[in-house]
């Protein structure tokens, strides 16, 4: 399934979000850690319809992906 670019975007957005929010991570330093990750890589590329996903949950799989504690 192929998201709508727009949408994709401003979820993009609220994860970069709450992640920094988490990690206590600048939203730049946030991110450049989304952009560069495999969890991005899924998301973007529609594999197991990944963007369908809470932003929690995406959120949760990239801290675990890059080796930051669940607060």
């Amino acid at each position: 399934m192929e998201a709508n670019p727009t949408i994709l975007q401003m979820k993009y957005a609220r994860i970069v979000r709450l992640f920094a929010e988490r990690t206590g991570l600048s939203y730049e330093d946030a991110l450049e850690k989304f952009y560069d990750s495999a969890t991005y890589e899924l998301i973007s590329n529609g594999v197991a319809d990944m963007h369908c996903r809470s932003d929690e949950y995406l959120v949760d799989e990239l801290m675990i992906e890059l080796g930051y504690k669940k607060q």
